[in-house]
């Protein structure tokens, strides 16, 4: 605020050039007008004498002098005013200033709140005393009426106390206990997801493959004493399983080797290097985590994870359908076999001692893990004639493979329709099968033929006929219009055809003779991304750069069909020519 106030008082004149507060007439800040009685300053002789001139009186010097001192009084009323108007800025500066303090200390709020919680204890105040006086005069009362019964209230005295001493005590022992078991809402609390990062993805992905190392390996220690990877120790564990159930003792040996392996995990983490494996394990390099990754290098890391990701959740879809296409009688053919084992084991349960359906279930158990299992996984024929289990379960069907068979099931009526109407209408005759379908076959537009101005005996190759969907890209042409097409790609026995999906004449379409192909190669048109890309390039002498069919999804099917059919029409062109 002085700032402001500096800033607004040095804007004119110096401070030293008005005159003084103290010398200012006492006025209000509505008392401020034009009558003001103003104080002429008094010179005194030795400032006389300094203004005259040597000279003598009557000189230039003294004039001026006497000019200068002389100022009009509207000057001087200036200054007054200019005075006011500095002590009434002041005034309105400090009534801010004070106005914030109030704001923050919030006084008046204060002054409200002390003024309740007095009255508050003066209501208090009066309430005790006003009970203290109901009680002074009920005890004599009480006194007078009590005098032939002390004894009893001795007695109810001392069961009040023991009983008050006894509930003390509960609640100091079981207090804690009993506030366990209130019971309280619970708290729905939303976690925060974490924004896709690639450091993070992959140190999540390391964290997995560590975390799932131990499950892993006891998968891996069991699949090798079930193929005798060491025979001496798949032979020990067989006579030792087979023992323990033979006497009831399978349940303490799977208790004890619990045991015994968390004992040596005690171990290992103190520091003892132990090795309790059949399999050997294989050290994988780590590699360092990169700190910096390009775009591509991050993108070919998110194509991965997705690729795992994708199996990963394929495998487990897998299982589930199946598990669940068992129980629904999707094939009522495999659940009736669940479904009489079931029966079958109720009733054995029913009537046999659990020992005996114990020891049959352990037996049975050894002998298929280590026997028969060894025997089914070196010949694979047997397994797929005997092995139960697995026939059931690689005999279940997904439900991917459950609408693949219904829509096969569709096509194969509507196509036993179709050739019964086919039979029963006048086809023409003297025409064969390829002359009918390579007429018949029409795009979008209309015949094949037509649209590309070819022959009737011309059309698309069973594996492209519906053609694959692409992009053209002529390098040749400036025009944006011309330089990118959208449409299909079609390969015929002759001839590579493209035809552009937007509607006008033909002249957008593209028809490429084989036999003037000079080069034909796949092509990646964009090199940040990572793989191969997803263009073919085709070279012929009429262009000056090779034509891209770009962003095409079956770009290897593609390619191999095209250049099949190059080397064969080149082939039987060289040859004929021989």
């Amino acid at each position: 605020m002085l700032k402001k106030l500096d800033k607004i008082r040095f804007r004119g004149h110096k401070r030293d050039e008005f005159l003084d507060l103290a010398e200012s007439p006492n006025a209000s800040d509505t008392e401020c007008g034009d009558e003001i009685p103003v104080k002429i300053p008094r010179t005194s002789t030795r400032d006389n004498e300094e203004l005259r001139d040597p000279a003598g009186p009557g000189t230039i010097i003294m004039a001026s002098g006497v000019q200068d001192f002389n100022r009009t009084e509207s000057d001087r009323l200036n200054e007054i005013k200019g005075h006011l108007e500095i002590a009434l800025l002041e005034k309105h500066f400090l009534q801010e200033e004070l106005r914030k303090l109030r704001e923050e200390t919030n006084a008046e709020t204060l002054r409200q709140e002390l003024e309740k919680e007095r009255q508050r204890r003066l209501e208090l105040e009066q309430k005790v005393n006003e009970v203290l006086k109901a009680r002074a005069e009920e005890v004599p009362a009480t006194q007078q009426a009590a005098k032939p019964q002390t004894q009893a209230n001795g007695t109810d005295k001392r069961s009040h106390t023991v009983c008050s001493r006894l509930q003390k005590w509960f609640c100091d022992k079981f207090g804690e206990y009993v506030e366990d078991f209130r019971f309280q809402p619970e708290e729905n609390t939303v976690e925060t997801e974490e924004p896709l990062s690639a450091r993070r993805l992959t140190e999540n992905m390391r964290r997995l493959k560590r975390g799932a190392k131990p499950v892993t390996n006891f998968v891996k220690n069991l699949s090798a004493l079930s193929d005798w990877y060491s025979i001496y120790t798949s032979a020990i564990a067989f006579i030792i399983y087979m023992n323990a159930v033979w006497h009831g003792w399978a349940i303490p040996m799977f208790l004890f080797l619990a045991i015994l392996r968390l004992s040596l995990n005690y171990l290992i983490a103190r520091g003892w290097r132990i090795q309790w494996s059949i399999v050997p394990e294989v050290s994988e390099p780590v590699e360092p985590p990169k700190e910096d990754l390009t775009v591509s290098e991050k993108f070919q890391l998110v194509l991965d994870v997705a690729q795992k990701a994708q199996n990963l959740f394929g495998k487990m879809a897998d299982i589930l359908e199946k598990i669940k296409n068992l129980f629904m009688w999707v094939q009522p053919e495999i659940t009736q076999k669940l479904y009489i084992a079931l029966w079958a084991a109720f009733i054995a349960s029913c009537f046999l001692p659990y020992r005996i359906i114990g020891l049959a279930m352990g037996l049975y158990a050894g002998i298929k893990f280590f026997l028969i299992d060894f025997i089914f996984k070196r010949c694979p024929r047997l397994r797929a004639k005997y092995d139960t289990p697995y026939i059931i379960w690689t005999s279940l069907p997904t439900d991917p493979q459950l609408k693949e068979r219904s829509n096969a099931t569709v096509s194969r009526r509507l196509q036993t329709a179709a050739s019964r109407s086919y039979v029963g209408s006048n086809a023409p005759t003297g025409i064969n099968k390829d002359e009918d379908t390579s007429r018949f076959h029409t795009t979008k537009r209309g015949n094949f033929h037509e649209v590309f101005n070819l022959s009737e005996n011309e059309r698309p190759l069973a594996v492209c006929e519906n053609g694959w969907r692409c992009c053209l890209i002529n390098r040749d042409r400036k025009m944006p219009t011309d330089y990118i097409r959208n449409g299909v790609l079609y390969v015929t026995e002759n001839y590579l055809c493209f035809e552009s999906s937007k509607s006008g004449s033909s002249k957008r379409n593209k028809v490429i003779k084989l036999t003037d192909i000079t080069d034909i190669q796949k092509y990646k048109v964009l090199s940040v991304l990572p793989g191969s890309g997803m263009g073919i390039a085709v070279s012929t002498p009429s262009t000056q750069k090779p034509l891209v069919f770009g962003a095409m999804v079956h770009r290897d099917e593609a390619f191999e069909t095209i250049f099949n059919q190059y080397v064969k029409i080149t082939s039987a062109s060289s040859n004929s020519e021989s």
